[in-house]
């Protein structure tokens, strides 16, 4: 059962490579988040899905 084995652990490898794009795509986005004052959120601007 080998096979089974291999398979699990290429899997495993598949979804941390996605999980980790998904944390490298979303690095600005934290440093915006974290670099604003506490109480006060950035504006998300006409283009996002919450902006007017």
């Amino acid at each position: 059962m080998w096979y089974f084995a291999w398979m699990l652990g290429v899997g495993f490898a598949i979804l941390f490579a996605i999980l980790n794009a998904m944390w490298g795509e979303n690095e600005e986005a934290r440093e915006v988040a974290f670099a604003a004052p506490q109480g006060n959120t950035p504006d998300p601007g006409p283009n996002s899905p919450g902006g007017h």
